[in-house]
């Protein structure tokens, strides 16, 4: 009786991956992924020999690509489409300097080494003439783009946990026009947005009640304006929270135009040499992004003239802020600076 000289299926498997379990490693999904998808291949063959060879290149092949095709899923999420300057200063504000990019540069690293030890490998498979070393190249380069895929594993997880950060963020357009509702904590920022745009932030009757920033869109004549509801900032040196630096940076980084709100009737409990003291700040720190100076709750107290005055409750002077922010926006249009350096510019 004759020996069958066929490698079984999967036997060259045996060992190279477990049962995915909750709360493993990234590369354990992704090994899994790729061994399973490889153990599936049924190729053919004009002999046993021929088919088995034929089955250990299949694996090769296709646990390879799906461990790429993996690992740059995870790097293109900050490429496609790239992160905007907000975007990569929110990141650097809570992940550090450079740890996106140095996490990127590890998995894009490890995306070469596989693809050349998948090359290879096929290289010495066509080599080889036996069943065994078949088997033994695959469990050879198994072995080795499992090592390759573990050595990024705290660079896949940084990765996946600043795509969920940046997700929890406004998602902005580039090319549109920004405004930037900004001001202390309960000078009225969330109902003038809710007044302005399509957004519906929570409103209530005590400051710090926005924590994040959110956004909304509004047609004064553009194609698409973006207003951007921001968390109130206090201007304190070196105590900022999180979501006051978030404002900051939407200030410095997303504004075509800064909607700065003061309210005179200081019922939102901060003086007014505090609010004016933070806007001066601002224009010292800013002196290219455009601020409009707006008086808000003009329902509780009138003011002499010096801003334009609104009222969020009643909807006095709304329009007339439309308007004002129509005005500002063309201005901003014509100024000298080149078009790409001016978020939104461009599209205005």
């Amino acid at each position: 009786m004759t020996a069958k000289v066929g490698l079984r299926k999967g036997q060259e498997d045996r060992g190279a991956a477990g049962g995915a379990r909750p709360g493993t490693p990234p590369s354990s999904a992704i090994l899994d992924t790729a061994f399973h998808r490889a153990y599936k291949a049924t190729p053919h063959g004009s002999t046993p020999l021929d088919r088995s060879r034929r089955r250990a290149m299949l694996k090769i092949v296709r646990s390879g690509a799906v461990v790429v095709r993996h690992l740059r899923a995870a790097d293109h999420r900050f490429s496609k489409p790239p992160l905007t300057d907000f975007e990569r200063t929110l990141v650097a504000d809570r992940f550090g300097v450079g740890e996106l990019e140095h996490s990127r540069r590890r998995v894009q690293r490890a995306v070469e080494r596989i693809r050349g030890l998948s090359a290879e490998e096929q290289r010495s498979l066509r080599r080889a003439s036996s069943v065994e070393a078949f088997g033994a190249l695959v469990r050879r380069f198994y072995g080795r783009i499992a090592s390759f895929v573990r050595e990024v594993d705290p660079d896949l997880r940084k990765l996946d946990e600043i795509a969920r950060f940046l997700k929890a963020r406004p998602q902005l357009d580039p090319l549109a026009p920004t405004v930037v509702i900004a001001g202390f904590p309960n000078v009225g920022k969330s109902s003038l947005v809710e007044r302005l745009s399509t957004a519906r932030p929570k409103v209530a009757e005590y400051p710090f009640t926005t924590l994040a920033i959110e956004v909304g869109h509004a047609d004064l004549g553009f194609d698409r304006l973006q207003i951007l509801d921001t968390p109130g900032v206090l201007g304190r040196v070196g105590r900022r929270s999180s979501a006051e630096r978030e404002a900051e940076r939407a200030v410095e980084h997303a504004a075509t135009l800064v909607v700065f709100l003061i309210d005179p009737s200081e019922s939102c409990g901060y003086p007014m040499d505090d609010q004016q003291r933070l806007l001066a700040k601002w224009r010292e720190e800013l002196p290219n992004v455009p601020f409009l100076i707006v008086g808000t709750k003009s329902d509780l107290v009138r003011t002499n003239g010096e801003w334009l005055s609104v009222s969020a409750k009643t909807g006095a002077g709304v329009p007339e802020l439309r308007e004002a922010i129509a005005e500002a926006l063309a201005v901003r249009r014509a100024q000298a600076a080149p078009a790409d350096s001016i978020p939104g510019v461009r599209d205005i």
